[in-house]
């Protein structure tokens, strides 16, 4: 979700990449569906793992909630965001989820494209 939303927010002013520490097999058909309700078409990605040649070449690495089990990698900022895992949740459950990611996004996008 963060991944689509900072592409939709940015608007090509920032690279995003979107991998995980142990990506599910298939994506949350409920995130798919709260972001479609939006105008965001996910339905084609798929899940990926993190790889220590995508995180070479970023920024900031934005994890959510994984603790221990997200690799560290020195001389990259972190930003953990404490949010509730959509996994097995009800859209009604997820759009709560998606508009937080969303605020998140917003505020790091403006720190990012601020001189």
């Amino acid at each position: 979700m963060a991944a689509a939303l900072m592409n939709r927010r940015a608007n090509g002013r920032i690279k995003v990449r979107s991998a995980g520490s142990e990506p599910a097999s298939q994506l949350n058909p409920a995130v798919v569906l709260a972001l479609a309700e939006i105008g965001i078409d996910i339905s084609d990605e798929k899940p990926k793992k993190l790889s220590d040649d995508e995180i070479e070449n970023v920024d900031v690495v934005v994890t959510m909630g994984c603790g221990d089990s997200c690799p560290y990698y020195p001389g990259k900022r972190y930003l953990d965001w404490q949010l509730e895992d959509p996994a097995g949740k009800t859209i009604e459950a997820v759009r709560p989820i998606l508009h937080e990611i969303d605020r998140l996004v917003m505020t790091l996008l403006d720190e990012l494209l601020s001189p």
